[in-house]
């Protein structure tokens, strides 16, 4: 069994080993150890139920298939979910090296159909998970034996989500393979891939490849077998020369920078930096090429980072001993330091950031130290600062949430809705410091679940904005659209509608200023368009970029520092300018099983029994938006469903119900809520925007953990066909908005001039 120097992690292996029956222990189906060619025989009996006596070969792929074809349906983040850690090629779980290997090569099948004769290039890379670089191995080695070259950096080692994003869109690759969870628990992976833009698949993307695995599948069933060639590791077409002439693409992201958001303007204010910033970079992957970027741009003094060795176990962050309920087990609340909980006795605290232990950190570091928290992939950013504790009221006046790290002192800790409030409007007033900003019309993208304030502030800026659902694929698929208009409109105005079903003029010629989403995601436009080394042209790139927020960021810090001014105060500062209404924000995370849970007996009759709440939750509004929609109920009928169900809250001013592609939108006249689902996990999430932070918080703490219990209202006005139908009807609306003036033009594979150097 594997060992660890660190306590909880033997705990997790343990746990892990001692729940793996024997005949997985014992799998031997693919031995990546040997680094030459081989074949991998795809049995019929792979396919079935693993039976002692009756099908000792049994590795259950149908049900693990079933599984993986309705999340890429849906996925908003790459197609993800618990792995065995100790043993890869356990197909009980939904992430395993049978299944990378089986998506892996049906995605080269489907591109060298597309592009018969084609040379195909693609990118791959890899955070810290446990299996990663495994599963690197295999991608690559798969690609290599479809005559597919795959681009990797010297040795196979970290980068960044948004590296490999920037590769594929700059290099005009085919797209890529990135594997990560983002900040996701620690036994948790993915594939997430990348398209010829750089974005994740839409799941008409997906769609492809899963058909391509069905079809393999029928074919093992008629034929008894299926081979797979795996390639030497030495292959040729496994290529670390590209990237390493590029030093992995720092060289090319710093070019890109220095147009955006690491123009002169704000190196010049980060070079004058007094007070070290912090990097805490969980995992520690980040590192790696983040420190090459600022030590590129000249500013790699101005920071301190904590945990920069490469951890899986992401140095015991957010891990527990104890569940929520204080039962002995191992428990992760992932890497996500804005995510709350609650102790036994009801207090909220911040599970991830108490494992920071910062009370030993950040006290000998001067009052003001601002923390940048990025995640393993690096593509999320949260912005902490410590203060006096004598601001706490000024502090719990504005919403804005600390914790204590001793009798003096505090740590604010900033939602990434407060957090990229202070980014948007900063950069938009360096702008405009530079006689830029009217020069183009200015618009923003975001999802429906980010922060009311975001609209509330572009609105007095003269800001469009473009709503959208959660995904930062989303938020990519409106770029791609808004550059197809600017190719076909030249000089005319550019309409795009949003997910509320409004038509957003952006103007003639416009440029993205900010693209984010609550869960710590964003990206800022450039003011010359982004190209590409076959001359195609973006007005942002593809994925979220902890790297940008934390430029942009550092500048800010830098002037408020000669101000003697704190980000607390710069917010408040904020709302009070553009006179923001909505400036309180929630989220509430109901997760209807332990994740950590490594029998994964219990874990998938766990999850199943979780789904059913979540989706019984997610039907009751869902149904009532659809059928507001279809003319089924009036909005006064709505509000006589929801008064019913919910005694104790108001729904008289309600606006507007709506669904906006994954989830439900309540709009009242003080306040927002939307209640989402998890499209691949037995959560809920309840988001929440107003006036009133108690009571966005009472509103979206009643609705998100409502069991969905049909009151005898809600099925005076719904019936049970209509209501069976609901999740169909809502999936036809999303589709409809995701065509609608879709940038589908064809990728066509240039000839690449750096393969030939």
């Amino acid at each position: 069994m594997q060992k660890s120097n660190v306590e909880l992690e033997n705990e997790l292996f343990k746990s892990v080993y001692d729940k793996t029956p024997d005949y997985i222990k014992n799998l031997n189906l693919m031995d990546f150890s040997n680094e030459g060619e081989f074949t991998f025989t795809l049995k019929k009996e792979h396919l079935k139920p693993y039976d002692k006596n009756k099908n000792p070969e049994g590795l259950n792929l149908n049900e693990w298939f079933a599984n993986y074809a309705k999340e890429a349906k849906v996925s908003t983040a790459g197609i993800r979910g618990p792995q065995n850690i100790l043993y890869p090629q356990d197909t009980r779980f939904p992430i395993n090296l049978v299944g990378i290997v089986l998506a892996t090569l049906a995605k080269a099948l489907v591109a060298n159909e597309k592009y018969k004769g084609k040379e195909i290039v693609k990118v791959a890379g890899r955070e810290v998970r446990y299996n990663s670089e495994l599963f690197l191995d295999a991608i690559a080695r798969i690609q290599a034996a479809n005559g597919i070259r795959t681009l990797v950096p010297k040795d196979r080692k970290t980068i960044p989500i948004w590296l490999a994003s920037f590769l594929a869109f700059k290099l005009d690759l085919l797209g890529g393979e990135y594997i990560t969870s983002s900040h996701g628990i620690s036994v948790k992976n993915a594939t997430k891939d990348l398209n010829c833009q750089g974005s994740q698949y839409l799941p008409e993307e997906s769609m492809e490849f899963v058909n391509k695995i069905q079809e393999i599948f029928d074919e093992t069933n008629k034929k008894g077998t299926y081979k797979i060639k795996i390639s030497a590791k030495n292959n040729p077409l496994i290529d670390e020369k590209v990237l390493g002439s590029i030093d992995d693409g720092v060289d090319l992201y710093v070019e890109y920078l220095k147009a955006g958001v690491a123009q002169k303007i704000n190196l010049d204010l980060i070079e004058k930096i007094k007070d070290k910033i912090v990097i805490e970079n969980v995992g520690g992957s980040a590192y790696r090429t983040l420190s090459r970027v600022l030590q590129k741009l000249g500013i790699s003094d101005k920071f301190e980072w904590f945990n920069i060795e490469e951890d899986p176990f992401f140095h015991s962050i957010g891990k527990y001993n104890h569940t929520p309920k204080g039962e002995k087990a191992f428990y992760d609340y992932s890497v996500d330091a804005t995510v709350t909980a609650k102790k036994q006795d009801g207090e909220k605290f911040f599970p991830v950031i108490e494992t920071l232990h910062y009370e030993q950190k950040l006290t000998s570091m001067p009052v003001g130290t601002t923390v940048l928290i990025t995640d393993p992939d690096h593509d999320r950013l949260t912005i902490a600062q410590t203060e006096y504790a004598c601001t706490i009221p000024e502090l719990e006046k504005a919403g804005i949430d600390y914790i204590r790290l001793n009798e003096d002192l505090i740590l604010t800790i900033f939602t990434a809705n407060q957090a990229f409030l202070m980014l948007m409007d900063f950069w938009a007033k360096q702008l405009k410091s530079k006689g830029l900003w009217e020069k183009h019309p200015r618009f923003m993208i975001k999802t429906t679940a980010s922060a009311i304030s975001w609209d509330e502030w572009a609105k007095n800026q003269g800001i469009k904005v473009v709503n959208v659902p959660v995904g930062f694929k989303e938020i990519a698929n409106i770029m791609k659209k808004v550059e197809l208009k600017l190719k076909k409109a030249r000089a005319g105005e550019v309409v795009i509608d949003d997910v509320f079903g409004n038509a957003i003029n952006l103007g003639i010629n416009p440029r993205l200023l900010f693209a984010g989403e609550e869960s710590g995601g964003m990206i800022m436009g450039s003011e010359e368009l982004i190209t590409s080394n076959s001359g195609r042209f973006a007005i942002a790139m593809r994925e979220k970029s902890a790297t940008e927020a934390i430029i942009v960021a550092s500048a800010l810090i830098s002037k408020l520092q000669k101000k003697q001014q704190s980000l607390s105060e710069y917010l408040v500062e904020i709302f009070d300018e553009n006179n923001i209404v909505g400036r309180f924000d929630t989220r509430v995370d109901i997760a209807y099983y332990n994740e950590s849970e490594p029998d994964i007996n219990k874990l998938k009759a766990d999850k199943i029994a979780g789904e059913a709440k979540r989706t019984k939750n997610d039907l009751f509004y869902l149904s009532i938006a659809m059928a507001v929609k279809e003319g089924k109920m009036t909005l006064e009928d709505a509000k006589d469903v929801l008064n019913d169900a919910f005694k104790s809250l108001i729904f008289d001013n309600l606006k507007s119900i709506k669904f906006v592609g994954d989830g439900t939108y309540l709009e009242f006249t003080d306040k927002y809520i939307e209640i989402r689902p998890s499209g691949t996990d037995a959560k809920t999430k309840a988001y929440g925007g107003g006036s009133d932070k108690a009571v966005i918080e009472t509103y979206a703490n009643n609705l998100g953990y409502y069991s969905g219990e049909r009151t005898e209202t809600h099925k005076k006005f719904i019936d049970d066909k209509f209501y069976n139908e609901t999740k169909d009807k809502a999936m036809d609306y999303y589709l409809k908005f995701v065509d609608k003036d879709a940038n589908n033009e064809p990728f066509e594979i240039p000839e690449y001039k750096f393969l030939n150097k």
